[in-house]
């Protein structure tokens, strides 16, 4: 990563964390209750290790291919880093999944929880998951709908015994978001769960006033992004 790159990524890294001190101190929140989570798909491990270099230590990937040929040699110099999935996952990937990250936060049906179940028995981990609530009722997005959710934590807990933290959203982009996270927090806080995933790069500090407890930001840190030609 050349020197004008570093040094871009450093100043927007430094201004999302700014903004989102700000946004807690609107809220009358402390800074330490929202996790930065730098969504780095797509970028290379230099660009990572440039981040963890300005102080950086959770990340965000999308694809599990891409975090299989990235983050085994990333996570051996690096081993405080903390992984999570922040994009869709098959219920056939559940055994990589679960051996590569630390947190799930795309876990949105029964047949992907029942894998995931398994997983986590068969290796021996438990990573932490959040469920992903569809609060738009888009019918292309993933996501358990709301008036699903409560059932659905229930089963997750009771039935699949998952390491289960939290909800995470990602409100319709034709709508204002604030709605939707308030939406979110209600789910949450009526099944007992305190982590809000929600907020990305055009949104997160108004997801920290309305309760985030992890934000998701990628452009905003790494800039524009270039994607891979097919669904990895």
């Amino acid at each position: 990563m050349n020197a004008p790159a570093t040094s871009a990524m450093a100043e927007g890294l430094a201004q999302v964390q700014a903004e989102i001190a700000a946004a807690c101190a609107r809220a009358g929140r402390s800074r330490a209750e929202v996790r930065l989570i730098a969504a780095c798909k797509t970028f290379p491990a230099d660009t990572v290790r440039a981040a963890i270099a300005c102080g950086q230590t959770a990340f965000g990937e999308n694809y599990v291919q891409e975090t299989k040929d990235k983050w085994p040699v990333l996570k051996e110099e690096h081993p405080h880093t903390e992984l999570h999935l922040i994009g869709p996952l098959q219920s056939n990937k559940a055994r990589e999944a679960v051996a590569l990250f630390d947190v799930i936060h795309s876990l949105d049906r029964p047949s992907l929880a029942k894998a995931l179940s398994r997983q986590c028995e068969n290796q021996a981990r438990r990573p932490a998951m959040f469920i992903q609530v569809n609060t738009g009722s888009e019918p292309q997005k993933a996501g358990v709908l709301p008036e699903e959710a409560d059932a659905f934590i229930a089963a997750c807990r009771a039935l699949y015994q998952l390491n289960l933290t939290g909800l995470m959203c990602i409100p319709p982009a034709d709508e204002p978001a604030e709605a939707h996270f308030d939406l979110l927090a209600k789910i949450a806080a009526r099944n007992g769960l305190d982590e809000l995933s929600m907020g990305m790069s055009s949104d997160y500090a108004k997801a920290v006033e309305h309760g985030a407890t992890h934000v998701r930001v990628g452009s905003a840190i790494f800039g524009n992004r270039s994607y891979p030609p097919a669904d990895r």
